[in-house]
């Protein structure tokens, strides 16, 4: 039986694509910058991999809402900071309306400006970022209350949320997002429903009919409801002022957490530029011999063997 190859012609061959397939490898880790293009090219590895990768892809989506509840957080506390200064107005204008020098016109110009701060605290109750109204809880897609100058209490309820959402910490556990309107602006008895001392809504509504009634004993005792009121909010600020903090802990390690797994996977994953390169200088240089070799080898054939 003659065969079609002789056995160094065979080496060759076998040598050859030997060589040929170093070079797609090297080639391929050059151009792509990794070491694994397809599960086959480290088997072993795939499975770490895949778990790297979808660990910093969950430590990207925490980083979103990290960032988002930042943004939040920041506009509550400018909120309750302007509503603070507002409260502390209208305890002077409450201390003004209830001297006796200040007549019944008097107190009613002076109703007139807590009317204007009653509206403004209801604004502030309904601060929104980018559409959503961060204090209406798991609704924020609606106002919890609004102003009707018509009504005989011109602060109306129109939703009741619950807030259950919270902010995931990257170092494990989680922690409240927000505080709603209810629980800053508008503290009732769970029982009864009656307004608490500290009720902002309720303070301001009781000097307000208090100056419009001319009532100066109404004005004097609206004045320990407004500072219990003011404290409320002060308490409210603070919980967002921990609030940041929690949140730049969590974006600090987040942000630590997407160096260390973006080194995990560079090791991994990522090819030796310059280990491939030589890889392609060397294969060439073998192959280009290989070649130049095979050339001056002597060539028989069948007629070599024939008299």
């Amino acid at each position: 039986m003659i065969t079609n190859l002789n056995p160094e012609s065979a080496l060759f061959i076998a040598e050859v694509n030997r060589i040929q397939q170093n070079l797609a490898v090297a080639n391929t880790q050059v151009s792509s910058g990794l070491k694994i293009n397809v599960a086959s090219d480290a088997p072993d590895q795939i499975d770490n991999l895949l778990q790297l990768r979808a660990n910093l892809q969950q430590n990207t989506q925490v980083q979103t809402n990290l960032t988002l509840a930042t943004t939040d957080t920041d506009a509550a506390d400018s909120a309750l900071s302007s509503a603070i200064q507002l409260m502390d107005t209208a305890t002077s204008l409450a201390s003004q309306g209830a001297t006796a020098t200040t007549d019944a016109a008097g107190r009613l110009t002076i109703a007139q400006q807590i009317q204007a701060l009653q509206q403004q605290m209801v604004s502030y109750s309904q601060t929104a970022v980018q559409g959503r109204f961060i204090f209406s809880g798991d609704q924020d897609s609606l106002p919890v209350y609004s102003w009707d100058s018509s009504a005989a209490n011109p602060v109306t309820q129109a939703i009741d949320p619950a807030s259950t959402r919270v902010i995931q910490d990257p170092a494990g556990g989680s922690f409240p997002a927000s505080m709603t309107a209810q629980q800053i602006f508008d503290d009732r008895d769970p029982l009864t429903g009656n307004p608490n001392q500290d009720n902002v809504f309720n303070a301001l509504n009781t000097l307000y009919q208090a100056l419009q009634n001319n009532d100066t004993a109404g004005i004097t005792n609206a004045i320990p409801l407004l500072k219990s009121a003011s404290a409320q909010l002060n308490t409210a600020q603070s919980f967002y002022g921990n609030l940041e903090d929690r949140i730049q802990n969590a974006t600090d390690y987040a942000n630590n957490y997407t160096v260390e797994l973006q080194t995990q996977i560079s090791q991994v994953a990522d090819a030796d530029i310059t280990s491939a390169a030589a890889e392609l200088t060397q294969g060439n240089t073998e192959l280009q011999a290989a070649f130049e070799m095979q050339g001056q080898m002597p060539h028989s054939s069948l007629f070599n063997y024939l008299g």
